[in-house]
């Protein structure tokens, strides 16, 4: 005969964590991004919801750090659909940096000696407009559909793997018990030595980096890298900064930042050198400053190459070199990051 369990025996199920709530609860129309921000369509014309497969999202935690009334706000500027996303350019695809070819099984990117890349999610907490895989194959390239097997098996044959990048969409818009699993079956591959993650989930909302996350990465014999994703100094609020101070607790691990040169947004010297300030005192260091990688539906927010090539320049005259970062292009096919010609250098 079978016995019930009184109820108080039952597991109680366990609280969604803020950061899930936050993701749950982003703002997903024009309207309601407008309306949030005291901003009318008849000042920003020509938005429109997204595509289906594209549409958009941003955290509140985020839009908290918009200028209210300021069409031209540059964090709204990355996060609002605009009728030019609809233009097809020549020039730009949809997989510009050559992701498909690197695929060496679902999921699995190998572009470059020494690393691989995991596809671990579709999902992001932002969508941002510029985002170079908008229009990326998610369905046939997740390396979590057969619970991470496949993924394994091929950086177990190939000994020249020594890190592994966490990518997707974002990585840690997994739950920490996913990513802890994950870890935990890298680990045991001898000749890993660096699990690196590439994340904007922590800039836009930064009750991420919560107690679970920092327990799995402390966990992990593999040395952390955490590559954030910040753009502006705008971006950097009291919240953010805590948050990467915190993150700083984790045993050896190494806080990098990429920005993406994007018309509009930070396409001027000072604000890149009051990125990286900012950036710096909040523990991060300056990497990689990208041209935008030219995804359809991006063209808008490109800037000549000449242009880069000058405010990189004044960047490099005004900052220590600790704090400039490295102005790259990803060039499908190549066997790394193409380092831009610099006059000062």
């Amino acid at each position: 005969m079978n016995s019930i369990l009184p109820l108080s025996q039952y597991p109680s199920p366990q609280p969604t964590p803020p950061w899930q709530q936050a993701v749950a609860g982003a703002i997903r129309t024009p309207e309601a991004l407008l309306a949030a921000l005291a901003l009318t369509p008849a000042q920003l014309p020509a938005i429109f919801n997204g595509s289906d497969q594209f549409p958009l999202r941003v955290p509140h935690s985020f839009v908290a750090r918009m200028k209210r009334g300021d069409p031209d706000d540059p964090l709204l500027r990355q996060v609002l659909p605009l009728s030019e996303e609809n233009a097809l350019t020549q020039g730009y695809l949809d997989d510009p940096v050559g992701d498909l070819d690197a695929s060496e099984t679902p999921g699995v990117l190998h572009k470059y000696h020494g690393r691989a890349l995991l596809i671990t999610t579709a999902a992001c907490a932002v969508h941002c407009r510029y985002c170079f895989r908008r229009n990326f194959p998610y369905q046939q390239q997740n390396a979590a559909a057969n619970q991470w097997d496949e993924a394994i098996r091929y950086i177990e044959q190939d000994t020249s793997i020594t890190e592994v990048i966490l990518s997707g969409g974002d990585p840690l818009a997994l739950s920490d018990q996913r990513l802890a699993a994950l870890s935990n079956r890298l680990d045991q591959i001898p000749h890993l030595t660096r699990l690196r993650i590439h994340t904007r989930l922590p800039v836009v909302i930064p009750e991420r980096i919560c107690d679970s996350l920092i327990t799995w990465l402390s966990s992990s014999r593999l040395s952390p890298v955490v590559v954030v994703h910040i753009n502006h100094p705008n971006e950097i609020d009291k919240d953010l900064h805590q948050a990467l101070q915190r993150l700083q607790t984790v045993p050896n691990i190494t806080l990098l930042n990429q920005s993406v040169l994007l018309h509009g947004v930070n396409d001027d010297s000072n604000t890149l050198i009051a990125l990286s300030e900012a950036l710096f005192a909040s523990g991060v260091h300056p990497y990689y400053l990208h041209l935008l990688d030219k995804a359809q539906g991006t063209a808008h927010f490109d800037i000549p190459l000449a242009r880069a090539i000058t405010i990189f320049d004044e960047i490099h005259a005004k900052l220590p070199g600790y704090l400039v970062p490295r102005l790259v292009q990803e060039q499908a096919g190549a066997s790394g990051k193409t380092l831009l010609p610099l006059n000062s250098i």
